[in-house]
């Protein structure tokens, strides 16, 4: 059974991979809007002229940009006619071509599978998430043939949803049981983490690492407020008690909480997570969960111009890259680091983190991260 035989190359490969040296850290990109809707003749060339090794993009299932627009008949067969893996197909195949590997985010679930609500909902049959993950990972074995003849490249490294501790990633994050609040989003979570690392590892491993937490630097664990979040350290230890397993790696988001902060300076906020006191959640991830590898899969500073109210100058983005970049290296539990974005978003109200302008001009940033990741 494809299950079973799988869950023993699992156990076997933790066995191995504990007695392996570290692994190198490796560098890439994290930006769907681009990889989505940005001309790929010059999107990806730039990857290429960065040295990036990963692009991360979200796969959503449900949305606006949803590869189950409706309800699959058999939903962990990547060629059930209700799936569209056109859009992904072109990304995985496009960074291929500059020998960029994608990180594919699953996130979002259908309006059919979670009663007619937002993608931030989660699926009321954590099943239909398992079967499309597994249907994922197939699709991108490597190995998969299209009608047309063209082979899709293999996709290795997976996440489970996105920032589950925000509202943009989970609603609702808090509910009142029996006179207490309770941490729904990380309850919801740790079904959305067991279906996704089930459906990719029931694929007969071929390699395949799945992460979980995915998590926001911040939260005010304040369920009565206007807008209700969750620290990154009480969701980590809430989805453990919630039963969240079997996952390869933990991803986490460490920006800094304002521009005055610098990667090596400590966040005020007691329940932040930045990249400065990064090793107080490794703490708690290796309590929990052993020595898990962390996966940093986004992570920036916007720049002032254009951003005056929270960006540093260009000069100063270039320099945090840099130690940032340094400080991963140093640490042997860090095996990736993923920047957020490749260019800035052109309305001013979005991101400005890019390492080009809206215009396309090449901000220090950029040269800073080429000669991190030709290292």
């Amino acid at each position: 059974m494809r299950v079973a035989f799988a869950l023993l190359l699992a156990a076997a490969a933790v066995a191995a991979s504990s007695a392996s040296a570290a692994p190198k850290l490796q560098l890439g990109i994290t930006d769907s809007g681009d990889a989505y809707f940005a001309d790929p003749q010059t999107f990806y060339p730039r990857l290429g002229e960065l040295h990036a090794q990963l692009l991360r993009v979200h796969l959503n299932w449900g949305g606006r940009l949803g590869v189950a627009q409706r309800r699959p008949e058999n939903g962990f067969d990547p060629a059930d006619p209700a799936y569209d893996w056109s859009r992904y197909d072109r990304i995985v195949l496009r960074a291929d071509e500059q020998g960029v590997r994608i990180v594919f985010s699953i996130f979002g679930s259908p309006r059919w599978a979670n009663g007619g609500q937002l993608p931030t909902r989660a699926p009321r049959h954590a099943s239909d998430l398992q079967d499309f993950a597994f249907a994922a990972a197939e699709r991108y074995a490597g190995d998969y043939v299209r009608d047309d003849g063209v082979t899709l490249p293999a996709v290795r490294r997976w996440t489970a949803w996105n920032e589950p501790n925000l509202p943009i990633g989970l609603v609702p994050q808090w509910k009142r049981v029996g006179g207490h609040w309770v941490i729904r989003s990380a309850v919801d979570y740790a079904r959305i983490c067991n279906a996704i690392v089930d459906g990719i590892h029931s694929t007969l491993l071929r390699g395949e690492q799945v992460a979980c937490g995915d998590t926001s630097p911040r939260g005010n664990n304040a369920p009565t407020s206007s807008r209700p979040t969750t620290s990154p350290i009480a969701f980590l230890r809430a989805m453990k008690k919630a039963g969240a397993t079997g996952f390869d790696a933990y991803a986490h988001h460490p920006y800094a909480l304002n521009p005055n902060e610098t990667p090596t300076t400590r966040p005020r906020a007691r329940t932040a997570v930045s990249f400065a006191n990064i090793d107080d959640m490794i703490k708690v991830v290796t309590q929990l969960y052993g020595r898990k590898p962390i996966w940093i899969d986004e992570y920036g500073y916007q720049t002032n111009p254009p951003d005056h109210m929270l960006g540093v100058t260009l000069a100063a983005q270039a320099r945090y890259l840099t130690a940032s970049v340094r400080i991963a290296r140093a640490n042997p539990r860090i095996t990736m680091l993923l920047w957020f974005l490749l260019c800035d978003e052109s309305r001013l109200g979005g991101w400005q983190s890019g390492l080009e302008t809206a215009s396309g001009v090449r901000k220090p940033s950029f040269f800073a991260f080429a000669r991190a990741a030709a290292r």
